[in-house]
């Protein structure tokens, strides 16, 4: 089973330049000779190299009747291949040095692999992603165990109030659409699912026109080239293009749900589906958001919740861009007497901040928080892998990740302001409650 995956100066002188030309992340990218997707930074500070191989494999492309049928197939590429079973896998990397990892969401599916740069034990390493890749063995008595251990967590999962709400919240949210049906998974689907239906999902999905290949690390072009056909090269052919996404269409009301659970705490989940990645209000919105609730303690909520009425511990909203509309949600939990209260407070808050927005000194309060911690982002091979991983998946330029900064300082007033009314509105906002019922 993989080890899961599951990321100042003056605001003046960031917004004129805060990557220049030469400092600017240098991204190349190709296509392998069958349809892979590949991008590639080269970095020699240190003798290490850092691959991921994603693939159009996460949760959406599901089937509504066998929802985890993805998760599944992932979970068991290291299960063994016709060559190695799965501890002559482990045992061949422990030898290597070499660190296997995989993750999987809503969108997508992939492996990760972490090896020296030394050809001596880079190349051994990647010929086993490689066979893993193209000629995963799915044994039945694993599929079995893997079953098992879904089951157990699904089961345990019922205990969790706050994982109970945000699988409610989303299938309020989403309602029949494919992003849903992460939020649909059960004991009945998953024990439903059979190795046949495992070695269809590979077939159809981790193919070498579905693949992205993101390379950051000690090697040259010609060696990243190379490599990017070593892993693809060999991959299912696939049938036809996969079935496009299909928009998300947010109601104007959002749905109500409670979910019983005992104890002392009641858990509020409020959202609904707004962000795309390649969002022309995606700027706008993310900076408001740090205002509204994702800056902290810098935060309207937790100033209005916590600081001046002790309502919760903690309370953030949040979004998460997807090719079609992805969530904003918001999160907190409060003792149960005071939960109708909180959620009062959380609401007039949200509606205040979407009828007039941030003020001048807290736009540039967040812009100079964003921008200063961006390099952060950027401060290991593994954390610009995820970028660089991401760029390809959504065919977003590299001009995204370098201007990123400039595009944040570039935000004005009036662009959130507008960009909040436009796209958010407190009616269409979905509730979910976990706790006691509400008193009458």
């Amino acid at each position: 089973m993989f080890a899961n995956w599951r990321a100042g100066a003056a605001l003046l002188l960031i917004s004129l330049g805060w990557l220049t030309p030469a400092q600017a992340v240098d991204i190349q990218r190709w296509q392998t000779a069958h349809g892979a997707k590949v991008l590639f930074v080269a970095s020699h500070d240190n003798p290490l190299l850092d691959v991921r191989v994603d693939f159009d494999a996460g949760n959406r492309r599901d089937s509504a009747d066998k929802p985890g049928v993805s998760d599944l197939t992932l979970t068991l590429l290291d299960a063994g291949t016709d060559a190695l079973s799965e501890e002559a896998i482990k045992a061949r990397l422990a030898d290597l040095a070499a660190q296997l990892s995989g993750s999987s969401d809503i969108e997508r599916a992939g492996v990760g692999l972490r090896t020296l740069s030394d050809p001596a034990q880079r190349e051994p390493a990647l010929a086993l992603l490689a066979d893993m890749l193209a000629r995963p063995n799915f044994p039945a008595a694993l599929l079995a165990r893997e079953k098992a251990q879904m089951l157990t967590a699904l089961r345990e999962a019922e205990d969790d109030p706050a994982g109970r709400g945000e699988r409610a919240l989303r299938r309020l949210m989403y309602g029949a659409h494919p992003y849903a049906l992460s939020a649909r998974i059960n004991a009945d689907s998953v024990r439903r699912i059979s190795r046949d239906d495992v070695l269809r999902f590979w077939r159809a999905h981790y193919t070498a026109r579905r693949a992205v290949v993101s390379l950051v690390g000690d090697i040259s072009r010609a060696d990243a080239e190379r490599i990017a056909e070593q892993l693809t090269a060999r991959l299912p052919a696939g049938a036809d293009a996969l079935k496009p996404i299909p928009p998300v269409s947010a109601p104007a009301q959002g749905g109500r749900e409670q979910l019983l659970h005992s104890g002392t705490q009641t858990h509020l989940f409020l959202g609904m589906p707004v962000l795309r990645r390649d969002d022309p209000d995606y700027f706008p919105l993310l900076v408001g958001n740090y205002v509204l609730g994702g800056g902290g303690f810098d935060s309207r909520l937790m100033k209005e919740v916590r600081d001046k009425r002790g309502l919760t511990y903690g309370v953030s909203s949040h979004f998460s861009p997807m090719e079609q509309a992805g969530e904003f949600e918001i999160a907190l939990s409060t003792r149960n007497a005071q939960a109708d209260t909180a959620l009062k407070v959380v609401e007039d808050t949200i509606a205040q901040f979407i009828a007039e927005g941030p003020s001048e000194d807290e736009l540039a309060q967040a812009k100079r928080h964003i921008i200063g911690g961006f390099p952060l982002r950027l401060d290991s091979n593994l954390k610009l892998m995820g970028y660089v991983s991401m760029l390809g998946q959504y065919d977003l330029p590299n001009e995204w990740l370098n201007r990123y900064p400039d595009k944040v300082a570039a935000v004005t007033l009036a662009q959130v302001r507008d960009a909040w009314k436009r796209r958010l509105s407190l009616a269409a906002l979905s509730q979910v409650r976990v706790g006691p019922k509400p008193a009458p």
